[in-house]
């Protein structure tokens, strides 16, 4: 039967079939696209980041800067960004974040502030951190420690780890949840995280 040739009574009792199938492949479509794409930032599902040991070597009283980088020392250069975030991702201004980790080497400065400092999130909950890649601790896999606090709230203390890093698997405290996205390709290396708070 042609085009032509088809009665009304027969275009009106096809049109609901195709108007279904036009629309469930529709649907279909924008289904698929919005589920493959992932939560960004990742907040507003009632998670937030999960907290871990502060471990024996925090030191209170850290200085105030943004670059835990000082002259003499070797490693490869690493910038951290992210932000402070609510449950219902809203950024959180002033927000403390503090920073401290290994040199190079795996040792901490347990008698100065060598890679260690604080800083304030801005007015967008952002906040900015130049260090270096620390060295591997014995017994843990590369990491940050952090701690972050909005003003007049409980403290967060966590840590962040590097994706595919051979010793993730072998640690006990390891959460892949904590793993930051990191850019090696250039230098210095970059990597993001966004801390989620209650």
């Amino acid at each position: 039967m042609s085009r032509l040739q088809l009665s009304r009574r027969t275009i009106v009792r096809m049109f609901p079939a195709s108007l279904i199938a036009f629309a469930s492949a529709t649907c279909a479509r924008s289904v698929k696209t919005t589920t493959t794409l992932a939560p960004t930032p990742a907040c507003g599902n009632d998670t937030t980041t999960p907290s871990q040991t502060e471990g024996p070597f925090y030191t209170p009283d850290s200085p105030q800067r943004t670059s835990l980088l000082e002259p003499g020392l070797s490693g490869p250069p690493i910038v951290i960004t992210g932000q402070v975030l609510s449950s219902n991702c809203v950024p959180m201004a002033g927000a403390l974040v503090d920073c401290w980790h290994t040199n190079d080497q795996g040792e901490y400065d347990n008698s100065g502030y060598t890679f260690r400092g604080h800083q304030f999130t801005d007015a967008e909950g952002r906040y900015h951190i130049e260090t270096i890649v620390p060295g591997i601790y014995p017994g843990r896999t590369r990491h940050f420690h952090i701690k972050v606090q909005a003003p007049n709230q409980p403290v967060l203390t966590t840590q962040l780890y590097f994706p595919e890093e051979p010793a993730n698997q072998g640690d006990f405290l390891f959460n892949p949840v904590l793993v930051m996205v990191v850019d090696n390709s250039d230098d210095p290396q970059k990597a993001t995280f966004d801390f989620v708070l209650a």
